[in-house]
């Protein structure tokens, strides 16, 4: 094992960028040493994803210059790049499902290597010296299709490493993970830099990077506003230098118990998915169910909407039974859905934002059988406004807006519709430390204001924050309840994990 490089590997001095006008980088300073990490912070927007991509070559700067090793970069593009070393994996891996795990990992460098013919001996042997180098086994046949999510980062990692990665840029790495792969990616990032390979973290869930980064920046408007040692930082500190304001997600009261049942859920089953569930919900509380990855939280959120049809038990609204399996019949009983993975499926993402909102309410804004486009655009517009979506013009499509101002037109879609029950399932997945915060503020009001919001997240200071008591999930069972106020986040961790 080598020993880590010293010196600047990157150098990035008055880089900037402009778009039409737009500045989206102003003169940013930004360096990256031999086996370090530096955590890349900042709001959408802020021009985190302009920075990685002038790096990665994939835009070329307005001004500035680049170093990699020392060397000038001049015409920096994506092949050159990859040749000094520099390795982006998105969000999405960008792997080929229907390729093997050696084939995925040995494909690039072959490819680099300006080889005519694929050879499948060597592209294992490859494959096998880089898990090896990194301490995973992972079939090399299988397909990458069959892989859980954390296998496939890894597979991305060798993939980079195979194409002797000196840089890799891990855009939102542990947003899919469960707290025990997000250790082991940790830890696998240490040994990276033991061997002298650097990493950029671009990532919403500071804490867990500010773990294995040795340096923090922060951009804002396309300046950098903050930089120095990760220890110096915490994420109220980097949260005020993303944001320019104070943010506080302080924990809620206790809940009144004088308060009305309104959702009353009994002995709901579906065998493989979860088991015995009942609970009650009161009229403008938070609750919040948790559990690790297989718990059984999200099919029972889905169940609870009818996505899902369990094989017996009961729900029922203000002691109205609900018929289960019919998300129809949920929705006319006034229960709301917002589900995890937005872009599949809760938004279309290539309509209008103002038809995102209004969807389900056209039938409401019928006036002798034509639809009253201004009562309609008036109703939307109110919702967006209540809710802060940052928008130029309700007819964008609602796939241009930023991963918070996406979730709130989701939120804005279901509170046009007056539900009784509100289910967010992972309410603020993907979206920036700001948005998290006002998403916060929203699920709070609207508790305040008699809603019943059932939270279901695996983010335990997001629970904290917003949830009067909290049930946690295991193996598809309700095995615990906690109020509000009783525990620490370490507390709750230790519950999920024992």
């Amino acid at each position: 094992m080598t020993e880590p490089h010293t010196g600047a590997l990157v150098e990035m001095t008055g880089v900037t960028k402009r778009y039409s006008g737009v500045t989206a980088l102003d003169e940013v300073d930004f360096t990256v040493a031999a086996g370090e990490a530096v955590c890349l912070a900042g709001e959408n927007g802020s021009g985190k994803s302009t920075l990685i991509k002038i790096l990665s070559g994939v835009e070329q700067a307005t001004a500035g210059e680049i170093r990699i090793g020392g060397q000038a970069m001049t015409h920096l593009n994506p092949r050159t790049a990859t040749a000094a070393g520099v390795m982006v994996i998105f969000q999405d891996f960008s792997l080929f499902p229907n390729l093997s795990v050696a084939e995925n990992i040995a494909f690039a460098s072959e490819l680099s290597e300006h080889k005519r013919f694929f050879n499948r001996g060597h592209a294992r042997s490859v494959a096998r010296a880089v898990l090896d180098r990194i301490g995973v086994d992972i079939p090399l046949g299988a397909r990458l299709e069959t892989l859980p999510v954390a296998h496939k980062q890894l597979v991305a990692i060798c993939r980079a490493l195979a194409c002797a990665a000196r840089l890799i840029i891990m855009d939102e790495p542990t947003t899919a993970l469960t707290g025990r792969e997000v250790s082991r990616l940790l830890d696998i990032i240490r040994l990276l830099k033991t061997q002298g390979v650097a990493v950029i973290f671009v990532s919403h869930k500071l804490a867990e990077v500010l773990e294995v980064s040795e340096k923090v920046v922060v951009l804002r408007n396309g300046k950098k506003v903050a930089e120095g040692p990760a220890e110096t930082f915490d994420t109220a500190s980097l949260t005020k230098h993303m944001t320019g304001r104070e943010v506080h997600d302080a924990a809620p009261g206790p809940f009144a118990g004088s308060a009305e049942t309104l959702l009353e859920v009994k002995d709901l089953d579906k065998p493989g998915s979860f088991s015995d569930v009942s609970f009650a919900l009161r009229r403008g509380e938070v609750l919040g169910i948790t559990g690790l990855l297989g718990s059984g939280r999200t099919s029972l959120a889905k169940a609870l909407f009818g996505l899902v049809a369990p094989d017996s038990g009961s729900i029922t609204i203000d002691g109205t039974s609900v018929p289960l399996g019919d998300p129809i019949a949920a929705a006319e009983a006034r229960i709301g859905y917002v589900p995890e993975d937005r872009l599949t499926e809760g938004l279309f993402l290539t309509q209008s934002i103002l038809r995102n909102v209004a969807v389900g309410r056209l039938k409401d804004h019928e006036r002798g059988g034509f639809l009253d486009h201004r009562s309609l655009v008036a109703e939307a517009s109110d919702w967006l406004q209540r809710l802060k979506v940052k928008t130029p013009s309700i007819t964008a499509p609602v796939q241009s807006l930023s991963g918070g101002n996406q979730q709130r037109v989701a939120l804005a879609r279901w509170m046009a519709r007056a539900p009784q029950v509100l289910i967010l399932n992972g309410p603020s997945v993907g979206v920036d430390v700001g948005s998290k915060a006002d998403i916060h503020d929203i699920i709070r009001d609207l508790g305040a204001r008699g809603l019943g919001v059932i939270v279901i997240s695996d983010d335990l200071p997001e629970l904290l924050a917003t949830c009067h008591r909290i049930l946690v999930m295991k193996g598809g069972r309700m095995v615990e309840e906690i109020a509000a106020g009783t525990v620490t986040e370490d507390d709750l961790s230790h519950k999920l994990a024992s």
